[in-house]
């Protein structure tokens, strides 16, 4: 009897070991991945917050949403097996660049340079995808968490999501559009256009004469790092 109380007793904690790891999977990438949810959530409360800015890109196969000046819009497609070089991308006004001495023709292949606007960004696979109707732009943008999660990510200091656009590029928006909740102060970066400036740097630009982007330092997890960032407050 004992070694059968002392066989169950060990049989429960493995269960229970299980069911631990079970959850801890989930979390990670799974049906409850907090950050990939979340990240949904917020993103749909940004497109409600300035739906004017919300918009079809027809070019580009997908939607765009352009910032409150409108000097550079973050684009998702909705057809990737169309799209040939970007699924995911930033598209700048290109004279703020080369007023800083932007030589166009030494920029990465991740650039590409056309009339008067820079675009840059990141291939994601070549899924035929097609939506519609007014809830299009929030679910092309949940078939990025669901099938290239590893696209998302959450920047802790700012307490932003994000889709990361390869190289170091990236667009970012507030969890809360209130509150910063790493630092429980005001949250007045409720959007950010962040831009690795190493490349453009190669390519002759002084990054603190950009005109209308901040050069600056970025706390991350691996340390800070240097950044050209757009933020607005759409408060």
């Amino acid at each position: 009897m004992k070694n059968t109380k002392v066989f169950f007793g060990v049989g429960t904690a493995v269960v229970v070991v299980v069911a631990l790891v079970v959850i801890v999977l989930k979390f990670a990438g799974g049906s409850l991945d907090v950050v990939g949810k979340q990240s949904i959530t917020t993103f749909g409360t940004i497109l409600q917050t300035i739906p004017e800015n919300v918009e079809a890109d027809d070019v580009n196969g997908g939607y765009a949403l352009a910032a409150p000046d409108g000097s550079v819009r973050f684009i998702w497609s909705t057809d990737y097996s169309k799209s040939a070089v970007h699924d995911v991308m930033l598209e700048l006004d290109a004279k703020p660049f080369i007023d800083a001495g932007l030589d166009a023709g030494k920029l990465p292949e991740n650039y590409a340079a056309y009339e008067d606007k820079l675009m840059v960004g990141t291939k994601l696979g070549d899924d035929a995808l097609t939506y519609g109707g007014e809830a299009a732009p929030l679910a092309a943008y949940e078939k990025i968490v669901e099938k290239y999660r590893s696209n998302i990510n959450y920047h802790t200091a700012l307490d932003h999501y994000g889709v990361m656009l390869g190289d170091g590029n990236m667009f970012e928006w507030a969890k809360d559009l209130s509150t910063n909740s790493t630092t429980g102060e005001a949250q007045d970066k409720d959007i950010v256009f962040v831009l690795n400036p190493l490349p453009l740097v190669a390519a002759g630009v002084n990054p603190e004469q950009v005109e209308g982007w901040a050069y600056a330092q970025v706390p991350t997890d691996d340390g800070d790092v240097w950044k050209l960032l757009k933020p607005f407050d759409l408060k």
